[in-house]
């Protein structure tokens, strides 16, 4: 799927990364020492991580297509 198709996939992919960060924070939160959050937090740290590995996964990725051309 490329292009458009792909953005469109994300979005579901988004929700349902927020909903487990929320329910690990829920887990992890005693031994790791912050308080409990909730789904709005859990969304805000979803996007700040897919922020920094969006640019990581694309530049691999189109390294990797590069390199595949090589062979």
């Amino acid at each position: 799927m490329g292009g458009f198709g792909s953005i469109a996939a994300a979005g579901p992919m988004f929700f349902f990364s927020a909903w487990i960060v929320m329910l690990f924070g829920g887990l992890l939160y005693d031994e790791v020492g912050f308080s409990p959050f909730g789904y709005v937090d859990a969304m805000k740290v979803t996007i700040a991580l897919w922020l920094a590995v969006a640019p990581l996964v694309g530049a691999a990725s189109s390294r990797w297509k590069r390199l595949k051309k090589l062979v």
